[in-house]
């Protein structure tokens, strides 16, 4: 058996603490099945972005024409743009695998490893035991139980990345931040794309105004089912036959494409750890539970990420390493905030939240509510940005920013200055009170701030 000081489980966000723990003189294992970088920089957020970006110009040049420029795209790479995304992920990879690889004190088993005992896993190559662990064992893409989905080759966020060529067709099972991302990136290629959404909106979770004005707006580029119950899929010839349920009508219909992708959520890669068996305790969703301190139900084992399902985002997963790192070699702890962590949606337009929702809000607090569309402001009007918006969430009396949510261009930018403010408990004022420049698209913010009621 192998004796550590510190052992980490993931080679994403766990890669920070790892770091930490070499700089600080401990000897480290370093473990994880999968490519070092975790799911953001393989299968996630980057090369989801990548692909993005290009799909927001398409969306900018189809609609220039409202502002007096005629422009037309004679071509759309499809292979080149999946080629330069690959690139950008292997040579990002490979800078933290030789990082890795050149770091002294270090042991990385690139390979799957399971509790078998307190404190103790068995790799593949050898059993390791440390004095401190650290969880950050990420997730997967939750395969709903839909008959017949085994039998076809479907997608998912950690397939499209190795995609050369454009599907013809595609259904998208799932309207939550994948579904749509990757809606609006396919359908910005030529592809024709169908969403087949359980629930009666997409993204559930954002502000109910912000998912209606995303649904007409994606409605009008490609179909977006919503109450259809996925029921059965196939393969019949170069075709997938999907039939699902229209859950107000109870009607049953059928949907035929080239190809699936399954966008129906996410689910924690801790159970596959059996972390039980060191006394680590799962929810019932199969996400490890943590304290706020991200202190697990066992001493001296911490965990944060996409593995405790609290905030799935990697912002908030660098935060929580640098937390829990601090907790395990400090005195005095420090919590993780969850109430102010933001998120943006990179569908086009932008959808970026921090806070409270509306609903949630009103649960707990007196509040006052501010709107303001883009067109209020000089840039947004010179952009003729007619549609999007923004909405904050006030606690009365004190005017402290609960929540803000918006809708539109560049949003998960202009979203930073409330999060900043939200972190640091901050009222209106916060924001109201300080200088913007006159007349950039950053006054949208005191804007809606100023119109609480």
């Amino acid at each position: 058996m192998k004796e550590y000081d510190v052992i980490v489980i993931g080679a994403g966000e766990g890669l920070g603490v790892a770091f930490k723990a070499l700089s600080a003189g401990l000897k480290t294992a370093l473990v994880d099945k999968g490519k070092v970088g975790g799911t953001c920089l393989n299968v996630g957020c980057v090369p989801s972005k990548m692909l993005i970006y290009p799909a927001d110009r398409i969306r900018e040049i189809e609609s220039s024409n409202k502002l007096g420029v005629t422009a037309r795209i004679a071509r759309v790479n499809f292979a080149s743009i999946m080629r330069r995304t690959r690139k950008t992920i292997t040579s990002s990879r490979e800078d933290l695998l030789r990082e890795i690889r050149n770091s002294e004190n270090l042991d990385f088993y690139n390979e799957e490893a399971r509790f078998i005992g307190n404190y103790t896993l068995q790799t593949k190559s050898a059993t390791i035991r440390g004095k401190k662990i650290f969880i950050a064992s990420g997730s997967r893409p939750f395969i709903p139980p839909i008959e017949g989905l085994d039998g076809i080759r479907y997608l998912t966020n950690e397939t499209i990345p190795d995609m050369v060529k454009k599907p013809e067709s595609l259904i998208i099972i799932g309207g939550g931040y994948i579904g749509v991302e990757y809606g609006h990136f396919f359908s910005a290629m030529g592809t024709g794309v169908t969403i087949v959404q359980s629930r009666e909106r997409l993204l559930p979770n954002e502000e109910p105004e912000i998912s209606a004005l995303l649904g007409s707006v994606m409605a009008k580029r490609m179909t977006v089912l919503l109450n259809a119950e996925a029921g059965e899929i196939r393969q019949t010839g170069k075709e997938c036959v999907l039939a699902f349920k229209d859950t107000r009508s109870g009607r049953k219909k059928k949907l035929k494409a080239a190809a699936v992708l399954v966008a129906a959520g996410r689910r924690s890669n801790a159970d596959l750890l059996e972390p039980g068996k060191t006394g680590v305790e799962l929810d019932g969703a199969g996400y490890i539970v943590v304290d706020d301190r991200l202190q697990t139900s066992r001493e001296n084992i911490w965990a944060f990420g996409d593995a405790i399902g609290k905030a799935m985002f990697t912002h908030a997963g660098d935060l929580e390493q640098r937390i829990a790192w601090h907790n395990a070699t400090e005195p005095a702890a420090i919590r993780m905030d969850f109430s102010a962590v933001p998120h943006a949606i990179y569908t086009h337009p932008q959808i970026a939240s921090v806070g409270l929702t509306e609903e949630q809000a009103r649960m707990s607090h007196d509040i006052l509510v501010g709107r303001a569309r883009y067109s209020d402001v000089v840039q947004g009007d010179a952009m003729m940005e007619t549609e999007g918006f923004a909405k904050a969430i006030v606690e009365k009396g004190t005017e402290r920013i609960l929540g803000f949510h918006m809708i539109g261009p560049m949003a998960s930018v202009l979203i930073q200055e409330v999060a900043n403010t939200v972190a640091e408990k901050g009222n209106v004022k916060s924001i109201t009170g300080k200088m913007h420049i006159f007349p950039a698209l950053s006054e949208i913010i005191p804007e809606t701030l100023r119109n609480v009621e």
